[in-house]
């Protein structure tokens, strides 16, 4: 069966079930269980359960020969000719090959909350002010730079290129990199171009505390005027001591000033705890203190709160601390959801091996 959407081809065959962007690129295809799910750089990523859920991405030969099987049955049952034109101008090599994506993104995009998974990624800056959390090696790969407008001009069009009608698949503009939206002046400008090149689509980013507060009431209202919409904080705890061990700088009573200010300013708020962080030392103290904070924090139904489950990175200090992880990070954050959800809050989970550009 066919499905032909505006925005996407999907071809149903029983078992299995292929989704095409409007280029033609296959993003998604379901097989017996598996979930293969193709990034914009070319790359293959499968997703399997043995027991548990599992991921892997698929060396460049296996992935070869998926896109070879999904060719063969796009070619032997899509039967709208136009569609079948888009789907079939396409080669496994073509499917695989990184370059446009390199053309657009100097970086790889490291990291988004999965409400923006389908976004258009647009960097503002690359890699991250502080870039020193003992947790994260997202951005341990490049300096921060923030790049000058008419190079950010480029990076758009060079963008909508990689994206062509595959932009009908997307929704809304997630300003990246790390915490874009530290930037002061040079922020307007991009907010500017985005408008001209993305009307009417919403605009998203990270914002740190330490970076947040520094900012008036009043330029919060002219971020949302040109089009911002949705903030989300890396909180990671409520619990100061912990937070602090982190090395992330600032208080999380600092999220009650920032989150009251961007709400006055109209603006949603992604708040993002990490459950299990601090291992079992850390576990009472970090999930009372966190759920004491969000409960005096003014969040309505617009607003989300993501459950990252702690992912520890062998390369980073944190792994030198040693603290014993949790015995079931999954009943744990059960836990966290009843409990959010007892406080009227909208819970979500972030799993950062889940994500997917």
């Amino acid at each position: 069966m066919e499905l032909l959407r505006p925005e996407a081809t999907v071809l149903s065959l029983g078992d299995r079930v292929l989704s095409f962007d409007r280029e033609g690129r296959l993003y998604h295809y379901f097989r017996e269980g598996e979930t293969f799910k193709r990034a914009l750089d070319g790359s293959l990523h499968l997703r399997y359960r043995e027991g548990e859920r599992r991921r892997k991405r698929l060396a460049p030969e296996e992935a070869l020969g998926v896109y070879r099987e999904v060719l063969a049955l796009a070619e032997a049952h899509l039967r709208d000719e136009r569609r079948r034109e888009e789907v079939l101008r396409w080669t496994p090599e073509g499917l695989l090959d990184p370059t446009p994506y390199r053309r657009a993104y100097a970086w790889p995009i490291s990291i988004l909350p999965p409400d923006a998974y389908l976004s258009v990624v647009l960097q503002a800056t690359t890699g991250c002010t502080w870039n020193r959390c003992a947790f994260c090696s997202f951005y341990q790969d490049r300096p921060f730079q923030k790049r000058g407008p008419e190079a950010f001009r480029e990076h758009i069009q060079a963008v909508l290129a990689l994206l062509g009608r595959g932009r009908l698949l997307r929704r809304g503009v997630f300003l990246a990199d790390g915490n874009a939206l530290a930037l002061s002046e040079p922020l307007l400008p991009f907010l500017e171009l985005v408008r001209a090149h993305f009307p009417g689509e919403p605009v998203m980013g990270f914002l740190d505390l330490f970076t947040g507060l520094k900012k008036a009431p009043s330029w919060w209202e002219r971020l949302g005027d040109l089009g911002l919409r949705r903030v989300y904080l890396g909180l990671e705890t409520g619990h100061a001591p912990l937070l602090a061990l982190l090395q992330k700088p600032g208080h999380p009573k600092e999220a009650l000033p920032l989150v009251r200010t961007l709400k006055r300013a109209g603006l949603s708020v992604g708040v993002i705890l990490m459950v299990g962080v601090g291992g079992r030392p850390f576990r009472e103290a970090h999930f009372r203190e966190s759920l004491a904070l969000l409960s005096e924090l003014p969040l309505g139904p617009e607003d989300l709160v993501y459950l990252s489950p702690f992912q520890e990175d062998p390369h980073t200090p944190y792994a030198r601390l040693g603290l014993p992880p949790l015995e079931d990070l999954e009943e744990e954050l059960k836990a966290w959801v009843r409990a959010l959800r007892a406080l009227g809050l909208k819970a979500g989970r972030y799993d950062i091996r889940e994500f997917l550009y």
